[in-house]
Parts: structure tokens; sequence; C-alpha cells
């Protein structure tokens, strides 16, 4: 795709996150299977269930835009969700492993949020009210996400995990 405009920059913008939350997808699974805290696990399912409508939104926004939604995979989630993948692999304590998965995940979301922000910015300027104002339903999905993993994380598992660390060092 040669970039010539900033339409061009939408759609590869676009194309970069369709792509990420393709990955996401199926990530999502087996990060919930993994986590051992029941509301961690519960997160990971309910955010997928928003991940696959994000996909449905997106695919709406390339059918107005006549354009498909086919580019290159998105390297950026490749390497979050292999850094994640790997923690699945690790021998650790559970609470340990769902302080990492928190951490993954916030990964994530934040980039997620930084291209949804970008692809706002431009369907703005392109006057594209439309679907910026999808794009902005989903980003406010990804902030409360994110939010919502700050809060368990400070709540119960870092808590959790910083308790089992204590426990091991006096035994």
């Amino acid at each position: 795709m040669k970039l010539q405009s900033l339409h061009d920059a939408l759609l590869h913008e676009l194309k970069d996150i369709y792509s990420a939350e393709k990955q996401l997808t199926k990530a999502l699974p087996k990060m919930a299977k993994a986590a051992s805290n029941p509301d961690l696990s519960a997160g990971f399912e309910q955010h997928l269930e928003e991940t696959e409508e994000h996909v449905n939104r997106l695919e709406g926004i390339f059918k107005e835009l006549e354009a498909s939604s086919r580019g290159e995979k998105c390297k950026g989630m490749e390497g979050l969700i292999e850094e994640g993948s790997k923690l699945l692999e690790e021998d650790g304590e559970p609470a340990v492993i769902d302080a990492l998965l928190v951490s993954a995940a916030q990964r994530v979301e934040h980039y997620e949020i930084a291209a949804y922000g970008t692809a706002i910015a431009f369907a703005e300027q392109l006057g594209l009210d439309g679907i910026s104002e999808v794009l902005k339903q989903t980003l406010a999905e990804e902030e409360v996400t994110d939010k919502k993993l700050t809060e368990l994380a400070e709540s119960s598992i870092n808590v959790e995990a910083n308790s089992t660390a204590a426990a091991s060092d006096e035994s």
C-alpha cells in the first residue's frame, strides 16, 4: 500500500489495529485459562467478548470505507503476545504469575489505546465523524479495561503476590 494521504494513513492504522485485535482474540482465552485469580480470569473472558465486538466494529468501518481489512500482521501486538505467552510457560507462584499477567495485559491495553487514539485523530481530521465515534467507543472500553486491571492488581493480585513472597521468606 502506497501511503500518500492521511486517508491512506488511517487505513494503514486501522489494518494494524484489526490485526492486533484478531491476534488478541486468540491470546485472551489462553490468558484466562492461565490466571489463577478467578476475577482476573473472568476479566480476560469479558475482554475477549469486547475484543470480538471491536473486530466487528472495525469490519464495519472497513465496509463503510469500501476498503479491505487485509494488511500486514501487527508486529507490535505479536511481540506483546509473545512476551505474555512466555509467562504461561513459567513455573512459579500462581499469584506472582497473575501479577505478571496483569502487567502483560496492561502493555497490550496501552498499545491499543495509543493506536485507537491515533486513528481517531486521523478520522477527525478527515471529517469522518461517524468512524471517529465508533473508534471512540472502543477506546473508552480499552481505557475501562486498563483501569479494571489496575484496580484488580492493586486491591488483590499484587497484595497476594507480595504475601506469597513474604510467606516463602519466612519458611
